[in-house]
């Protein structure tokens, strides 16, 4: 067979020739990429350095806002809590004994007074008694008479003559109790106040003791709350309260506390109260929530401020106070330490002095050192006991 020809050999110095000329070509390469894309980024940066200074160049347009003098008032300081209402006079009313129902009074959800009859059973058996007992006594009646003549003549005793009237005695007394069984009859009013929703009808059959109908005395309402153990000492009854109903869409209503629980319960730590509620146009019902503020304390003069003017955020409370003459006007932003609130306003109890005006609206647009222009044609509200108009 023949023999395979023998691989060639490259002289050394050639392949060394080689190599170097290979990493020449990289590095080539390498230099020019690294060129290109120097070039590219240096570019970008060039570009986003120009724009950063026309950017910064340009003029800031004024923010507008409404603005407002920082002013004060005499805050006393006030607890809150929240509470149940509850009817002072509430009742399931029910029948004394049992009957078939014969009338209806009165609708679902009327008013009613005291003694007002409400429903009556049908007492037809007990009339007809009535009138036999009412005879009966009658004849006792006629009887005495005759034995009280007899008497005077002699031919009966004294002591039959005694017995002649209790035997009238007990006939009246047998008729005054079915007179008063058939007043049981008849369901009435044992207050004023307003019914709720009947559970029977005329001709249904009810049990003594069966609930018919609710009544509820709404012309005041008891509210239940309560308050940590630390202001036992600083509320006491006669107190005034104000307490506020979302469900009347924030309307605030005018009490005052009227008892008080000498006990602390020992699991919360709270203890209990109740104050009375007025409640002329039976707007308040049992069972509605009510948030609850009791004023404590002495009256302190305090910097205020509409709460449209704080800059609420994570590192801290802040207020922009507006400098400068009309027309040159710009912002401060100024770190504050924020009080009590009430109604549409906050005190500031440091980092604001009363007669500096600050921005009251437009906050998140804002920044210290914009300049800004005033328009008070729409003011946001600014009332310290706000009351919604629910006419």
């Amino acid at each position: 067979m023949p023999a395979w020809p023998a691989a060639t050999q490259l002289p050394v110095s050639e392949m060394s020739e080689r190599k170097f000329l290979f990493g020449l070509r990289m590095w080539l390469m390498l230099l020019v990429t690294l060129l290109v894309f120097g070039g590219l980024f240096g570019m970008q940066w060039f570009g986003s350095k120009k724009m950063n200074e026309f950017m910064d160049n340009m003029p800031v347009r004024p923010a507008t806002v409404t603005a407002m003098e920082a002013g004060t008032a005499l805050w006393r300081d006030s607890v809150e809590s929240v509470g149940t209402l509850v009817a002072i006079r509430g009742a399931e009313l029910a029948t004394e004994v049992p009957g078939t129902v014969e009338t209806l009074y009165f609708d679902n959800g009327a008013a009613v007074q005291a003694c007002d009859a409400i429903l009556s059973l049908d007492s037809t058996p007990d009339r007809a008694q009535l009138t036999e007992l009412q005879a009966a006594a009658e004849l006792a009646r006629l009887e005495l008479q005759r034995a009280k003549r007899l008497v005077g003549q002699g031919n009966i005793s004294d002591s039959e003559l005694d017995q002649r009237a209790s035997l009238l005695e007990q006939a009246r007394a047998r008729v005054a109790a079915q007179q008063a069984r058939i007043e049981q009859k008849t369901l009435r009013a044992p207050y004023a106040g307003r019914l709720g929703i009947r559970q029977y009808n005329v001709g249904d059959y009810v049990q003594a003791g069966d609930t018919i109908i609710a009544l509820q005395a709404l012309d005041s309402l008891f509210v239940n709350f309560s308050l940590p153990e630390q202001y036992s000492q600083q509320v006491v009854a006669g107190m005034p309260v104000q307490a506020r109903l979302e469900a009347l869409d924030g309307r605030t209503f005018a009490g005052t506390v009227t008892a008080i629980s000498p006990v602390v319960d020992p699991n919360t730590r709270n203890f209990a109260l109740q104050a009375t509620l007025a409640n002329p146009e039976e707007l308040l019902r049992p069972g509605m929530f009510a948030r609850l503020v009791l004023p404590i304390g002495i009256e302190l003069e305090r910097v205020v401020v509409p709460q449209t003017a704080i800059a609420y955020r994570p590192y801290g409370d802040s207020v922009y106070v507006i400098t400068g003459s009309e027309g040159e006007l710009r912002l401060s932003q100024r770190f504050v330490t924020l009080g009590p609130v009430r109604g549409d306003m906050v005190s500031v109890e440091e980092g604001l002095d009363p007669g500096e005006r600050v921005a009251t609206s437009g906050l998140l647009k804002l920044d210290g050192g914009m300049p800004v222009i005033v328009d008070n044609k729409s003011p946001p509200a600014a009332q310290l006991d706000p009351q919604p108009d629910n006419g």
